[in-house]
């Protein structure tokens, strides 16, 4: 075995580029950078970051350049990958007797940054901010999101104690780390285990609890949670939006949304018991038009950070005024909320686990376009919960007289954008007779199951529901 330099660097700079990479023989054996194992903990909370395990797969984050291991003599499989705007690399290589270096390129094949995009994981846990920024670079990630939670922890000394990882790295609206236009953010994930999760970011302070219920009293609510996120300058996300718990779907997070205190709903590539879309244009459907936000989820190496990820339009007036995330932020500590954070607030996000979308509403015309590295895919443009039109790269239609418009492609990945509003507001009375029935599920589950030591908590989620039921009845 020979210590081999391996170095990718970035075909337009010839600059060392973060990368995840993977080297294996014909057997399928993986090498190990020095200081790495060639296997490592793939379980939730598990030694979190700088690896990846995709199925039989071992990949490794690197920063450019690493010594690894190798033989010679035999054929060695190189790949790496950077994300969806760059062609990966797959090549095959001998190394010959005292060959000790190896030098590859990767390049984009598109530049999403040059057009005004940010793209950003809005969800990952039990990672450090070091970590998160090493894979944040080589998965072309311009900001990650840490949101610490309670974990629950089996000592040596066979007690079990609640710990927050991260929770002392809080840095809110100002970046955590930052390294050439990459950032992490610590913020909080906050979590009731029927009434609904939430990820509060850019709030310049902690909410607290960070959970309630469970063992302990219904005495809170999210509701709350999203009222204090709001005065503290933050961005209040639905997490496993309408995801059953509890015999409820919904809880009293689709009462926030509907109550206009939810600014974005989750959109992860995580496995549900139930599908989201259809839900979601219910919700669209009754008026209540809630931008959508992608996140990984990460919570393990067993989880790629970016996997689903939000691309958010920033707004420039000069197209030549693109300046870097991490300047965007500095900006946005100091004078309020800009950047990515308000690109989500206003809906101009898609979200996709690569496809690349532009949507395009003017006048009386709708159109999208698709694109990505394996070709043409097809594209579809939804009206009121309708396809309207749809094509190969690219599709066009009238806009409706009123309700919303979206694109969305499931070919080759999935995408799907915020919805853009047309016309006069339009509700369809069956979506609002969905929605009216989860909220029901809600207050009996609050009037039956929920345990209260302040009874005026529990009336006031009762009276939460009732002015939710009220809006869209509206």
């Amino acid at each position: 075995m020979l210590n081999v330099h391996l170095r990718i660097t970035d075909a337009a700079t010839n600059k060392p580029v973060p990368v995840r990479v993977r080297v294996t023989d014909s057997d399928g054996t993986h090498f190990a950078p020095l200081g790495r194992s060639a296997e490592f903990a793939g379980g939730r909370s598990e030694d979190v970051g700088g690896h990846l395990r995709a199925g039989r797969e071992r990949w490794f984050y690197i920063d450019g350049a690493c010594e690894m291991p190798l033989p010679a003599g035999v054929p060695l499989r190189v790949q790496a990958a950077k994300g969806p705007e760059w062609t990966p690399l797959d090549a095959t290589v001998t190394l010959g007797v005292g060959q000790i270096s190896l030098r590859f390129t990767i390049a984009r094949w598109t530049d999403s940054r040059a057009e005004g995009w940010a793209s950003v994981d809005t969800r990952c846990h039990f990672i450090s901010p070091h970590a998160a920024l090493l894979e944040a670079q080589a998965e072309d990630l311009d900001a990650v999101n840490v949101l610490a939670m309670p974990l629950q922890v089996l000592t040596m000394d066979a007690n079990t104690y609640t710990t927050t990882p991260n929770l002392l790295a809080f840095s809110g609206q100002v970046s955590a780390l930052e390294r050439a236009g990459h950032a992490v953010f610590v913020n909080t994930f906050n979590a009731h285990p029927v009434l609904g999760k939430v990820a509060l970011l850019n709030s310049h302070r902690p909410v607290f609890p960070l959970a309630f219920g469970g063992e302990e009293s219904d005495d809170w609510g999210v509701c709350d949670w999203a009222d204090q996120c709001h005065r503290k300058g933050g961005l209040v996300v639905w997490v496993d939006a309408f995801e059953p718990a509890g015999g409820v779907t919904g809880g009293e997070a689709l009462v926030a949304a509907i109550l206009g205190k939810i600014d974005a709903i989750e959109v992860c590539g995580r496995p549900r018991k139930s599908p989201l879309m259809p839900w979601v244009y219910r919700l669209w459907d009754a008026g209540v038009r809630v931008p959508l936000v992608g996140a990984s989820g990460k919570d393990s190496n067993a989880v790629q950070m970016g996997a689903m990820r939000t691309y958010a339009r920033m707004q420039r007036s000069d197209p030549s005024d693109i300046k870097p995330l991490v300047a965007s932020h500095a900006c946005e500590a100091a004078s309020g909320p800009s950047g990515w954070v308000e690109a989500i607030r206003a809906g101009r996000t898609f979200v996709t686990t690569g496809p690349l979308l532009d949507f395009t509403v003017d006048g009386s015309r709708a159109v999208a376009l698709v694109r990505a590295p394996t070709g043409s895919s097809r594209v579809e443009i939804v009206a009121n919960g309708e396809v309207i039109a749809s094509g190969e790269g690219t599709a066009e239609a009238a806009l409706p007289e009123a309700g919303w418009v979206a694109a969305r492609t499931t070919d080759a990945g999935f995408a799907h954008t915020s919805p853009v509003v047309v016309g006069s507001p339009a509700r369809k009375p069956a979506a609002v007779a969905a929605l009216l029935a989860l909220i029901e599920q809600t207050r009996e589950w609050i009037d039956t199951h929920g345990r209260f030591a302040n009874p005026k908590r529990k009336q006031t989620l009762l009276d939460r529901c009732a002015d939710g039921a009220r809006k869209l009845n509206d």
